[in-house]
């Protein structure tokens, strides 16, 4: 990965805390964007103020659908200067894992359910150069994580099922998310363990991931039909997430 690469991700993923608490962070899926104009599509993210891009990597096995390779993200890499994480739901990701740090993703976030040796992928991840992640099924509890926190720098809890953009956010899945929360709390984590939420999140939902702990939010359909824009979406999301973050 480019030097310059790599030092915009570190200081778009750092987790320096504010007054009140660590800074909230909104990233685009870019599942909804036109894939024909996908240079375009990530140049104008950066200018409408998102931290960074997530790219949701599905392999048609772990997830129904099959979504970007390392060729398609590597070609956009040159069109903006925003780090790129690699969200794979994939049963392979120690076989992928390069070629995505490769493509120009400065982190790559793996299912805990995918991986046999989770400890083992996390720790491969970091020796290729990125930082490493871990995600979360509605289904799989929160101490999944318990005893891989010194490997990762973000642990994502998804608020939907895995697999297809525009679902319903799971509001049962906050009591979860507060317990992720205080887990990375306890172990003395909290500067330097980001936690994101995936799917539903907009202006009616966002609030309640913030209020149970997530400080990085993930909006896909979102910020895309938002009539006023898509510069307007993420202000608001970022302005409401801010104001409910751990009330």
């Amino acid at each position: 990965m480019p030097a310059d690469t790599a030092d915009t991700a570190d200081a778009a993923h750092s987790t320096t805390p504010t007054a009140s608490g660590p800074r909230v962070q909104i990233v685009p899926s870019v599942l909804p964007v036109d894939f024909a104009r996908l240079g375009e599509e990530v140049a104008a993210l950066e200018a409408a103020g998102v931290d960074s891009i997530q790219w949701d990597v599905m392999d048609g096995q772990f997830v129904p659908n099959l979504t970007f390779g390392p060729a398609v993200i590597a070609a956009a890499r040159r069109h903006t200067s925003l780090p790129f994480e690699a969200h794979l739901m994939v049963y392979t990701p120690d076989v992928m894992a390069a070629e995505y740090v490769e493509a120009g993703c400065s982190r790559l976030i793996v299912h805990a359910e995918a991986c046999t040796h989770l400890h083992r992928t996390l720790a491969n991840i970091r020796s290729l150069g990125a930082t490493a992640a871990v995600a979360l099924n509605p289904a799989t509890p929160a101490s999944a994580v318990a005893h891989v926190l010194d490997l990762v720098d973000l642990v994502l809890v998804m608020t939907v099922n895995p697999g297809f953009g525009g679902q319903a956010y799971i509001p049962t899945m906050e009591p979860k998310i507060r317990e992720v929360r205080d887990l990375i709390e306890r172990a003395g984590l909290a500067e330097q363990v980001d936690l994101e939420v995936d799917g539903g999140i907009g202006p009616a939902t966002i609030a309640g991931a913030a209020a149970a702990g997530a400080n990085v939010l993930i909006a896909g359909s979102a910020l895309f039909r938002d009539p006023l824009g898509v510069p307007h979406a993420v202000a608001e999301l970022r302005e409401l997430a801010t104001a409910a973050f751990r009330r």
